[in-house]
C-alpha cells in the first residue's frame, strides 16, 4: 500500500501539447497523405484538423491555420468532393472575422472564389467577393490568387478593361517559381486583350519556360491577327481539349466575331468597293446563304464603327470610305492616356508598398529630446560645481 501510494506521488502529471504543436503536426501528416496519394485518409485527417482547429483561438496559430485551410480544400479538390466544404469554408470564413484573423480571412476567401469557379458559379462568386470584408493584404501569394480569381469573374461578366488590368497584375506580383500561376494568368490575359481587339505581343509567348504551354494561344492570336476564319477553325478544333481544359472554350467563341470583324476591317483597307459576295467567299463563311451572313456582319460592324464603309444593298456591294490621318481624331491621345494612367497607378503601388520601421519619426525625435536632456544636465551639473568653487 505504502508502495503504490509512493508510485502515484511520484508520477508526473500528464501534459497535454501545444496547440501550436498540435496543428502543426496536423500539417505534416496532411501533407505527408497527399505526397503518398492516399486522398480519403487526407479528407479525414484535415476534416479532423479543422474541428480541433475551430476550438482554438490563439493568434499565434493564424499562419498554421491558414496553411491548414488549403491542404484542407486541395485535399477535397484532389478527391473530386470540392461542393461538400463548401458550407464549411463559409463557417470557417465567419469565424476567422470574428476573431480577426485576417491572413485566415484572405486564405479562405481565395478558397471560397476557387470552389465557386470550380463549378462555374460566377454570379455567386461575384456576390462573395462583392460583401466580404477587405483589408490590406498581408500574403503577396494570397494576393496574387485573388486577383487571378478577380480577372477571370470580370471577363465571364464581359469588363474585358478591369479583367485585363486585373489579370496582368497577378502575372507581374507573382513569384518567379510558380510559373504554372504565371502560365493560366498569361492564358487569360491573353483571350482578354483579344477580345477588346488588341494584338499581344511576340514576347509574351516566347517567355522561358511558356513557349509549350502558351503555343496554342499563340497560334489563336495569329488567326485573330489575320482575320482567317478558316485558319480560327482549324485552330480551335486542334487545340480543342486543351482550351476545355483550361476553361477558356466559351471564350474562343466569343473570338470568332473579332476574328469576322479583323476580317472586315481588313476587306475594307484593300478594297475600295467590293461585292458581297467576294466579302463572303474571302471571309470563308460556311451558310446556307453566305451573301445576306455577309451583310448583316457587315451592317453590325460598320453600326459599331469597326468598320469605316457605307453598304450598298442595291447594287449588292460594300464601298469603304478614304482612310483619313488617325493624328487628327482622339486615338493618340487616348494611347497616351492610358500609358500615362498605368505608370503612374504602378507608382502608386510602389510607394503604397514601401515599408518603414515601426515608430521611427518617434524614436528620432525622442533621441534628440534625450541629447538635449543630458546636455542641459551637463551644463546644470557644470554650473552647480563652478557655484560651489566659488563659495569655496
Amino acid at each position: 500500500m505504502e508502495v503504490d501510494t509512493a508510485t502515484s506521488a511520484n508520477q508526473a502529471p500528464v501534459k497535454h501539447l501545444l496547440p501550436e504543436l498540435e496543428i502543426y503536426c496536423y500539417l505534416l501528416v496532411l501533407l505527408f497523405l497527399i505526397d503518398q496519394k492516399k486522398y480519403n485518409e487526407a479528407k479525414a485527417c484535415s476534416s479532423a484538423s479543422i474541428v480541433r482547429l475551430k476550438n482554438v483561438n490563439r493568434r499565434t496559430v493564424d499562419v498554421i491555420a491558414s496553411r491548414l485551410y488549403f491542404y484542407y480544400s486541395y485535399s477535397y479538390e484532389l478527391a473530386g468532393d470540392l461542393a461538400e466544404i463548401r458550407g464549411n469554408l463559409l463557417a470557417l470564413h465567419r469565424i476567422a472575422t470574428l476573431r480577426r484573423d485576417e491572413l485566415g480571412q484572405e486564405t479562405l476567401l481565395n478558397l471560397l472564389l476557387r470552389n465557386y469557379l470550380h463549378y462555374n458559379l460566377y454570379d455567386q462568386a461575384e456576390k462573395l467577393r462583392s460583401k466580404a470584408p477587405r483589408f490590406e493584404a498581408h500574403s503577396n501569394q494570397q494576393f496574387c490568387r485573388y486577383l487571378f480569381y478577380l480577372g477571370k469573374i470580370r471577363t465571364i461578366q464581359l469588363e474585358y478593361t478591369d479583367a485585363k488590368e486585373s489579370l496582368l497584375q497577378a502575372a507581374r506580383k507573382a513569384p518567379v517559381a510558380a510559373k504554372g500561376f504565371r502560365i493560366q494568368c498569361n492564358k487569360w490575359a491573353v483571350l482578354v486583350r483579344l477580345l477588346l481587339g488588341e494584338v499581344p505581343e511576340r514576347t509574351v509567348f516566347m517567355q522561358k519556360g511558356m513557349e509549350k504551354a502558351l503555343k496554342p494561344y499563340f497560334e489563336l492570336t495569329n488567326a485573330v491577327r489575320i482575320g482567317d476564319l478558316e485558319l480560327f477553325r482549324n485552330v480551335a478544333e486542334k487545340f480543342a481539349a486543351t482550351f476545355s481544359a483550361d476553361g477558356t472554350q466559351n471564350l474562343i467563341v466569343r473570338l470568332r466575331h473579332n476574328v469576322i470583324r479583323t476580317g472586315l476591317r481588313n476587306i475594307s483597307i484593300s478594297y475600295f468597293r467590293i461585292s458581297l459576295a467576294d466579302v463572303a467567299e474571302k471571309l470563308r463563311l460556311k451558310s446556307q446563304n453566305p451573301v445576306a451572313d455577309a451583310e448583316s456582319l457587315l451592317a453590325k460592324a460598320i453600326s459599331d464603327g469597326a468598320v469605316d464603309a457605307t453598304l450598298d444593298h442595291t447594287n449588292g456591294w460594300m464601298v469603304s470610305k478614304e482612310t483619313g490621318d488617325i493624328y487628327s481624331t482622339n486615338e493618340p491621345q487616348i494611347a497616351f492616356n492610358s500609358r500615362i494612367a498605368f505608370c503612374l497607378n504602378m507608382h502608386n503601388e510602389a510607394v503604397r508598398a514601401l515599408q518603414f520601421p515601426p515608430n521611427t519619426h518617434k524614436e528620432e525625435g525622442s533621441a534628440e529630446k534625450r541629447r538635449e536632456r543630458q546636455q542641459q544636465e551637463q551644463e546644470l551639473a557644470k554650473h552647480i560645481a563652478e557655484e560651489d568653487d566659488d563659495d569655496f
